[in-house]
This record gives structure tokens, C-alpha cells and sequence, in this order.
């Protein structure tokens, strides 16, 4: 019987040391870093074709689509959150609709990713 209530002890407390780092692990990791994170791998997959991995939309092949140099601190001082929300959610010239594909929630992380792509001349 005492090596049941010992194996029992053992059990019920490796499991909430489980249970505890777990909950640690999940806790200390910033939805910033995960909104980040979510934003890079959807920036990747729906705009780099066209705006390049930096953004700058450099060559030929870029530059015939007509994609935005999302690095021009012009362009970024002028437009609004909104307006890119609404470019994103809806498209504009040969941009398609990404409102189908991803949520709201995604497109304004996208958002501030594209804020955070800005260069200084």
C-alpha cells in the first residue's frame, strides 16, 4: 500500500511540474512576437512575389507589376493604417482581394508589419 500512495505522490506531483513549466512556456511567450511572427509568415506568403522581401519592390519583374516600394518613408507618411487595411482587405490595380484568405485581425498585423518595413532616406 505505501508504494501506491508513493507512486501516486510521484505521479500527481511530476504532473504538475508538467502542468507548471507548460503553463510558463505558454505565458511568457508576447502575442507582439507571435502577431509578428504570424505577420512575417503571412507577408511571405501573400506579398514578397510582388513587393520583395524587404519590400522595395526592386526588378523588373516588380516593376512591371505596378507593386508599391512599401519602404518609402514618403509613401509611409502619407498613407494612412486605414487606407492600407483597406488596400490589403480589397486590392487596388493589379493587387487582388486578400479578404477571402485571411481575417481582419491578420490584415491589420500585416499593417503594422508594412509600418515596420519604413526606411529613412
Amino acid at each position: 500500500m505505501r508504494i501506491i500512495g508513493l507512486l501516486v505522490f510521484v505521479v500527481v506531483t511530476l504532473t504538475g511540474v508538467v502542468m507548471a513549466r507548460t503553463y510558463s512556456e505558454v505565458s511568457s511567450s508576447s502575442p507582439a512576437r507571435e502577431s509578428t511572427s504570424s505577420a512575417a509568415s503571412l507577408y511571405t506568403r501573400y506579398c514578397v512575389r510582388c513587393h520583395g522581401r524587404d519590400g522595395s519592390a526592386k526588378g523588373i519583374k516588380r516593376s512591371l507589376s505596378g507593386a508599391r516600394n512599401l519602404t518609402d518613408s514618403g509613401w509611409q507618411s502619407r498613407v494612412s493604417d486605414e487606407r492600407i487595411f483597406n488596400v490589403i482587405s480589397n486590392g487596388k490595380g493589379k493587387m487582388p482581394s486578400f479578404s477571402k484568405n485571411i481575417s481582419e485581425a491578420e490584415i491589420d498585423s500585416l499593417v503594422q508589419f508594412v509600418r515596420g518595413l519604413r526606411r529613412e532616406r
